[in-house]
């Protein structure tokens, strides 16, 4: 705990003295290499945040990605960040989060108001934008986080206007691509089921207490894994790739908590 404190006051802070004024500024001027930062950002919040990540696999590069992966905690938010170049989609209450709606709009997040079945055009239109560009965004896609033993059904809704939109933007080649995040380590020793209550973001738990239990809790191994792209055509049937994408992340995520090799 000493040490994150004091990587926190002149590690951390400076930092982000000198990157929030310089990233908003590179958005400003429309950049080319808005990403540097947020993965930089990343890479020192894993620190200060006790996050070992391990990589399987690696993210489809050059043409229209949209990751679709399970979530546990916000912490994974920093975690894939920390690997891969992604714009993240998030429920619209995260952007007037004091400070963290910030730091999300300095990396370009796009939000989606769940309680607004018509703002998923919206949203979808914004992700088929950026994509369209040779970008990725990270969806995910169950809807809610999760304790960290299985995936829910993915919500195929939100995939299925994207590829609208995508195709629209002019984004002829678009993978829809599964990455699964996994917490399996604490202090170096498996995570019991009884200790993922102290990583995931559980409904029973205030955001204040979730937050003083990572940030005191001991060091945590993560494993970002990138599954096989799946190609996303127009005619294709978005609930058929939303199932086989679902699969992929719920298979990986079986191996990764067994302690085994991902399934081929």
């Amino acid at each position: 705990m000493i040490f994150r404190i004091v990587f926190f006051l002149f590690v951390f802070v400076p930092f982000m003295l000198v990157v929030i004024p310089l990233q908003a500024l590179i958005l400003l001027l429309k950049l080319p290499f808005w990403n540097v930062l947020p993965r930089l950002f990343h890479r020192l919040g894993c620190v200060f945040l006790g996050l070992r990540v391990r990589v399987i696999g690696e993210p489809s590069h050059g043409r229209a990605t949209l990751l679709v992966s399970n979530h546990i905690s916000w912490t994974d938010i920093v975690a894939i960040g920390s690997v891969a170049d992604v714009t993240f989609v998030a429920k619209s209450e995260v952007g007037k989060w004091p400070f963290v709606g910030m730091m999300a709009n300095l990396q370009r997040t796009i939000y989606v108001d769940r309680t607004r079945r018509s703002d998923a055009g919206r949203t979808a239109q914004a992700m088929g934008q950026h994509m369209a560009g040779g970008n990725a965004v990270l969806l995910f896609a169950e809807g809610q986080s999760d304790i960290g033993t299985h995936v829910l059904p993915f919500r195929s809704a939100l995939i299925g206007a994207a590829q609208h939109a995508m195709v629209e933007a002019g984004a002829k080649d678009v993978m829809i691509q599964p990455l699964t995040i996994a917490y399996t380590k604490l202090q170096g020793l498996p995570v019991s089921r009884n200790e993922r209550s102290l990583i995931a973001w559980i409904k029973s738990k205030s955001v204040k207490q979730n937050i003083a239990e990572i940030l005191s809790g001991p060091v945590k191994d993560v494993t970002v894994a990138f599954g096989t792209p799946l190609p996303l055509n127009q005619g294709d049937n978005r609930k058929a790739v939303s199932k086989a994408a679902e699969n992929q992340v719920r298979a990986m995520l079986v191996a990764l908590n067994r302690g085994g090799k991902l399934p081929a």
